[in-house]
């Protein structure tokens, strides 16, 4: 048996078996705070939503019957903001991944970046700083973004959210996706690989501006360890976090194995086996859908390509039970 239960239960489609998630991640596939947030809402309401294996297709049923904590990956999450009093009414838990980012030759679609900066501001005074991590993912260097440039673009990012996050989270790009590889010859875009003494200075940097707006720094699913200049890998989906954020809520403790003994260390093998061997999340099931996401951000691994994830989100309907 799986980590999560299962048992049937009623949909708009008769009796059907679903699984029943403590953790939901909302979503590595798509953003659906921008897009989807009225969707979502509907599904949270509904108590259930429907989701499709990206390799084979086949339909899962989602219910949201034990879930403790929604997980929230975007770039712009300022439609989902008015939904947030009804989460709260309803005494789930929920954080946010904030992925804000200064690439404006490579994000193609994304509101400006001062917006983004005043929305993650007025998100954190809302739900508290450290709820809201800041994510400044993919760091890139190319023949448009040289090393002095990204970091200055960092900076520039850090200095105005001093105090709204206790957390910067970073990665460096993957070249390793068929997909972005497609993406970046499409565009004209030439993206340099990050030999790893260059991937070193960039993170000793970055320690060094994050120590001053008082936010730690973590390293995200990355194949070069950092520890030593003191920077630990992070889990986007961190039960540490839950723990620290969450532990009035005993059933979301159960599950993670927290007796409520001082240190928090796990009784049960947490690790999404489903992710990348270098990805430190603990398991969580992830709502959405590959090919929906019109932000078109050219790195990006999610859309094979943007004429397929701008139709599907023309077509997308709210009321629909899967995106």
């Amino acid at each position: 048996m799986g980590i999560w239960a299962k048992r049937e239960i009623q949909t708009e489609h008769g009796r059907e078996l679903a699984t029943l998630p403590v953790i939901v991640s909302a979503s590595r596939a798509t953003d659906i705070p921008a897009f989807y947030s009225r969707w979502f809402i509907e599904r949270f309401r509904r108590g259930y939503a429907v989701k499709f294996n990206p390799f084979s297709g086949r339909r899962e049923v989602v219910s949201f019957e034990k879930t403790r904590v929604f997980v929230f990956w975007t770039k712009y999450p300022a439609p989902m903001i008015k939904y947030l009093d009804e989460l709260e009414a309803s005494g789930i838990n929920y954080y946010f991944l904030y992925t804000l980012n200064d690439y404006p030759e490579y994000e193609l679609h994304v509101p400006g970046l001062d917006l983004r900066i005043d929305v993650f501001r007025r998100l954190a005074d809302k739900i508290g700083p450290e709820r809201v991590l800041w994510r400044y993912d993919p760091l890139i260097i190319s023949d448009r973004v040289s090393q002095e440039v990204l970091i200055s673009r960092v900076e520039h990012i850090g200095q105005m959210l001093k105090g709204y996050t206790q957390r910067l989270i970073f990665s460096f790009v993957d070249l390793g996706y068929r997909k972005v590889i497609r993406n970046l010859k499409r565009y004209g875009a030439n993206f340099y690989n990050i030999g790893e003494q260059a991937q070193r200075n960039i993170v000793e940097r970055l320690k060094e501006m994050a120590s001053v707006w008082d936010m730690e720094l973590r390293s995200c699913a990355s194949k070069v360890d950092f520890t030593d200049i003191g920077v630990r890998p992070n889990k986007c989906i961190d039960d540490e976090l839950m723990v620290r954020l969450f532990s009035q809520d005993k059933d979301l403790m159960n599950f993670l194995g927290y007796e409520g003994q001082g240190q928090y260390i796990s009784r049960k093998k947490l690790k999404d086996r489903g992710q990348r061997a270098e990805c430190s999340c603990v398991y969580s099931k992830d709502l959405g859908r590959y090919d929906t996401c019109p932000f078109e951000c050219i790195y990006c691994y999610a859309n094979s390509t943007f004429d397929r994830a701008r139709e599907n989100f023309k077509k997308h309907n709210y009321l629909n039970d899967s995106l």
